[in-house]
């Protein structure tokens, strides 16, 4: 296997990304895809074929709701917003990430062995 700078997104991390992005404030797609390549360092690069799916995927859902604006180069654009239910989504899938990557820390200490 050849390493590479491209990471593959683990099942569902699409989907908490958004949420965490959308968290901040009124986003449209492109500036959210933006926003997640900026945060993770060019490392998460979020084709629209993935994106725009997974936004409609989380309004249908309710986790999202979206309204028609005008964008900042003055067109007019999808804006998302997280709802109440996309919050305590949120709060829910930070804690089991926090949970599993406390325990991949766990486990790639024991591998080296330093179990502490």
């Amino acid at each position: 296997m050849i390493a590479s700078n491209k990471s593959d997104l683990p099942q569902g991390t699409l989907d908490l990304m958004i949420l965490q992005v959308a968290s901040l404030g009124p986003i449209h797609g492109y500036a959210l895809a933006q926003r997640m390549r900026q945060i993770s360092g060019g490392v998460v690069q979020v084709p629209q074929g993935s994106l725009y799916p997974a936004l409609h995927r989380l309004e249908n859902r309710k986790l999202l709701t979206a309204d028609w604006r005008e964008s900042e180069t003055g067109r007019k654009a999808k804006f998302y917003r997280i709802t109440n239910k996309g919050r305590i989504q949120l709060k829910a899938e930070t804690d089991n990430w926090a949970r599993l990557s406390e325990a991949m820390r766990l486990f790639f200490a024991a591998a080296e062995g330093d179990a502490s």
